[in-house]
C-alpha cells in the first residue's frame, strides 16, 4: 500500500503538498459501486493549474507521487525544508509531471 501526494512548489520553495490517498480510496469504491467518482481532485487541480498559469514568472512544478505508506505531507514539507533542491529533483525522477514552466539555466538568453 501506499500513499499518494500532489506537490506543487515554484522558484521560492513548496507551496502545497495535498494527499491524495483518501480521495483514491473514495474514487475506487465509487467506480466498484457504479456511482459517480467525487470530483474534488478535479476542482483542487483546477484551482493549483490557475495559480501556476497566472504566475509564470515564478516557474510552477505540480507533480503527483507515491510514497511508502507512513509517509505524511508534514514528512514531505520537511523533506523540501531540509533540502530544497534534492527533493525537487527526486519528485522530477520519480514523480509524475502534471504541470511545469522549469527554465532550465542552460536554455535562459538574455537578450
Amino acid at each position: 500500500m501506499s500513499n499518494i501526494f500532489i506537490v506543487s512548489w515554484d522558484c521560492t520553495g513548496i507551496e502545497a503538498v495535498l494527499d491524495l490517498t483518501d480521495y483514491e480510496k473514495e474514487r475506487t469504491w465509487a467506480i466498484l459501486q457504479d456511482q459517480t467518482p467525487p470530483s474534488r481532485l478535479n476542482e483542487i487541480m483546477g484551482h493549483l493549474l490557475l495559480r501556476a498559469r497566472a504566475n509564470p514568472q515564478r516557474h510552477y512544478e505540480i507533480y503527483t507521487m507515491q510514497v511508502e505508506e507512513g509517509i505524511t505531507d508534514k514528512d514531505v514539507r520537511e523533506m523540501f525544508e531540509q533540502d530544497p533542491q534534492g527533493s525537487a529533483d527526486l519528485i522530477r525522477k520519480r514523480g509524475t509531471k502534471i504541470y511545469s514552466d522549469r527554465v532550465n539555466i542552460k536554455e535562459r538568453l538574455i537578450v
